[in-house]
């Protein structure tokens, strides 16, 4: 990871040595951000949530936030975190918040108001029904602190679509996996097959479908619905999509 543009432009960021982040920043969908958003930096306020390592946080600082607070809640990782902001010489302006980006302290510690927020929950989180509750609840809140021009990104899967399991009362299709049993057959609703009992294989055949029909009847069946990207309060989404992520920006509905 580096910082790409701005007074600490080439600089090299440290990753924890085990590995552990698991949501890599590409640096053309990072460039393309921060072009999206050319001219909002110089001089203003930042809040990144699942901040990381500081990939955003840091090149944030580089191009010119006069205050950055980076919210992360492993332990490992904000002590990485920190060597990266010594290690550039940020520490007058960057302030590091040990904590849940879910809970009170990022909206206590969130600078008011604050002109650009990063949001980059974890993609399971986003995936998840009820876990999506809570961070939507959370952004929202985030963005109501947004100054007049500012703005709030979230960053997601893309497609981003909600996988719900569902009971479907629909006839299982079973294909045999043995050349000596005919295809399934229903008759009055049910499904027979026929097996010839004088075969010696006879038993382990009707055993065999048995189970393959349990087993399908076992098998969940999965309904997708787009997640609801709006939020209350806010204009927008304007999405972006590169590849199999997506950057939704928002601005506070001064309206609303």
């Amino acid at each position: 990871m580096r910082i790409i543009s701005g007074q600490y432009r080439r600089r090299k960021l440290l990753s924890p040595p085990d590995g552990s982040i698991t949501r890599p920043f590409p640096d053309m969908v990072k460039e393309a951000m921060f072009n999206l958003l050319r001219g909002h930096f110089e001089g203003e306020s930042v809040l990144d949530c699942f901040s990381g390592t500081g990939t955003v946080g840091l090149e944030a600082a580089s191009r010119g936030a006069t205050r950055v607070v980076c919210v992360e809640r492993d332990r490992k990782v904000t002590k990485v975190l920190e060597k990266n902001i010594e290690m550039i010489g940020a520490e007058d302006f960057v302030e590091v918040v040990t904590g849940d980006a879910l809970g009170p302290a990022a909206i206590h510690r969130c600078p008011k108001p604050v002109h650009i927020v990063f949001f980059d929950p974890p993609y399971p989180m986003v995936r998840d029904p009820e876990d999506w509750v809570r961070v939507k609840a959370q952004f929202t809140r985030m963005i109501s602190l947004l100054d007049d021009t500012g703005y709030a990104v979230l960053r997601t899967p893309w497609p981003a679509v909600h996988k719900f399991d569902e009971t479907v009362d629909e006839p299982v299709e079973t294909k045999s996996k043995n050349k000596n049993r005919s295809v399934v057959e229903e008759i009055d609703g049910e499904e027979v097959i026929e097996i010839d009992l004088d075969d010696p294989n006879a038993e382990a055949m009707m055993d065999a479908f048995e189970k393959d029909m349990a087993r399908e009847a076992s098998k969940p069946k999965h309904r997708l619905e787009d997640i609801d990207l709006k939020m209350e309060g806010a204009l927008g989404p304007e999405t972006h999509t590169y590849g199999q992520m997506a950057l939704h920006l928002y601005m506070r509905d001064t309206e609303a």
